[in-house]
C-alpha cells in the first residue's frame, strides 16, 4: 500500500480568555504552507467574549471547528479536542503563541523521511516587547534522530523540549492515553510515558515555534498556591520518571537520581518561605529525602559543584538558607 504524503494533521488549540493573541495564533496556523489541516478550537469555558470570537474566526476558514465546554483547564481542553480529531497526526498550539508558515510542513517531511512517529521543531521565546529571550532548550544544529533512550536522557538534563507544541506526534500514540488533569507539568508526564511505545523522536533545528510571554498571560500565569504546585509536581515527576528508568533505561539511572535531587532543589529554591514548615508534608518529605540521599548527592557525576553544595546545605537548615539567599540576592 502507497504511504498518503498528504495525511489530515489536527492542530489542537485550548483557549481561555485570550481575545488579545487569539486572532494572532489561529491566522498563524491557517497559513501554513501544508493545507490539509483541521483546525480545532477548544474554548474552555472562556467568560471575556473569547468564545464568540472562535466562531468569528471560524467562520473565515472552512478547516477550523470550534468547541466550547465548561472550564476544565488545558489538559482537559487538548483531550477533548483528541477525542474529536480525525487527523492521523496531531499537533499542539497554545493561544498565546504562534508558529512559522512553514513549521508543519517540515514535521511532516521529517517524519516521514525518518520513520519516526514523533518530530519536533526548534522554539524561540518571545517577550511581550518582541525581543527574543534565552532559549529554554538545547537544539541540534542539524537534523538529528534521538533514539527514545537519547531522548529521555535530554529530558532528565533539562536541555531537551518536553513540549507538545513544538512536535507533530501519530495519533496512534494517544491510543489509550491522554493528558494528565490536575497535574501542572502535563507536557513531560505525558511524553516520558509516550517514549516507551515509539523508537524515538526525530529532530529539525529551525526555529519554528514562538511561545510568546505576555504579561498577565492565562496560560502562564499562577497564584502562589499553583506556583508551589508546578515544583510539587515537578518532583513527583521525578519520582515517575526514576521508577520508568528503573524498569526501562537502568543505564540512566545516575541521570535520573540528578534529576530527582534537581527538582527538589528547585522546589527549595522557590516555594514561599512561609510554606516551609512541618505542617507541609511535601515540604518535610523532600528535605527528609535529601537527608537520605547525601551520598547519592556528593557521588552523582551530573551535578554541579554548586547543586552540590546548595543540597547539602537545604538538607541541614533549609528555612534558614532561603531567609540567607533571600537577603543576600537584596545586598
Amino acid at each position: 500500500m502507497q504511504e498518503n504524503l498528504t495525511p489530515l494533521i489536527s492542530i489542537i488549540v485550548p483557549i481561555y480568555n485570550i481575545m488579545d493573541c487569539l486572532p494572532r495564533c489561529v491566522d498563524s496556523i491557517c497559513c501554513q504552507t501544508y493545507t490539509n489541516l483541521e483546525i480545532i478550537l477548544v474554548d474552555d469555558g472562556s467568560t471575556d467574549g473569547t468564545g464568540k470570537l472562535c466562531d468569528e474566526l471560524a467562520l473565515k476558514d472552512k478547516r477550523i471547528q470550534v468547541i466550547h465546554k465548561e472550564n476544565g483547564g488545558s489538559s482537559s481542553a487538548r483531550n477533548r479536542g483528541i477525542e474529536l480529531a480525525k487527523g492521523a497526526y496531531l499537533g499542539f498550539v497554545d493561544s498565546d503563541d504562534y508558529v512559522a508558515p512553514e513549521m508543519y510542513e517540515i514535521l511532516l517531511r521529517r517524519i516521514q523521511e525518518s520513520g519516526m512517529q514523533i518530530a519536533q521543531v526548534a522554539r524561540r521565546e518571545i517577550a511581550e516587547s518582541g525581543e527574543e529571550l534565552p532559549a529554554v532548550c538545547f537544539q541540534a544544529d542539524t537534523d538529528y534522530e534521538y533514539p527514545a533512550a537519547d531522548f529521555l536522557k535530554e529530558l532528565l538534563m533539562h536541555r531537551g523540549d518536553c513540549s507538545f507544541c513544538t512536535k507533530l506526534i501519530d495519533r496512534r500514540l494517544f491510543e489509550g492515553r491522554r493528558f494528565p488533569i490536575g497535574v501542572l507539568n502535563e507536557d513531560f508526564n505525558l511524553c516520558v510515558h509516550m517514549l516507551q511505545e515509539t523508537p524515538g523522536v526525530a529532530s529539525s533545528p529551525e526555529q519554528m515555534y514562538y511561545v510568546y510571554y505576555r504579561s498577565g498571560s492565562n496560560t502562564r500565569k499562577k497564584s502562589k498556591e499553583e506556583f508551589s504546585r508546578v515544583y510539587a509536581d515537578c518532583v513527583d515527576n521525578a519520582d515517575m520518571a526514576a521508577e520508568l528508568v528503573k524498569e526501562q533505561y537502568p543505564e540512566l539511572q545516575p541521570v535520573a537520581m540528578r534529576f530527582g535531587l534537581f527538582q527538589r532543589l528547585e522546589y527549595l529554591l522557590h516555594i514561599p518561605i512561609s510554606q516551609m514548615t512541618k505542617e507541609n508534608n511535601t515540604y518535610r518529605t523532600i528535605v527528609q529525602y535529601l537527608r537520605t540521599h547525601i551520598g547519592a548527592t556528593l557521588s552523582n557525576p551530573y551535578l554541579t559543584n554548586k547543586n552540590k553544595i546548595y543540597l547539602l546545605l537545604f538538607s541541614l537548615a533549609p528555612r534558614l538558607l532561603r531567609i540567607t539567599h533571600r537577603k543576600l540576592k537584596h545586598i
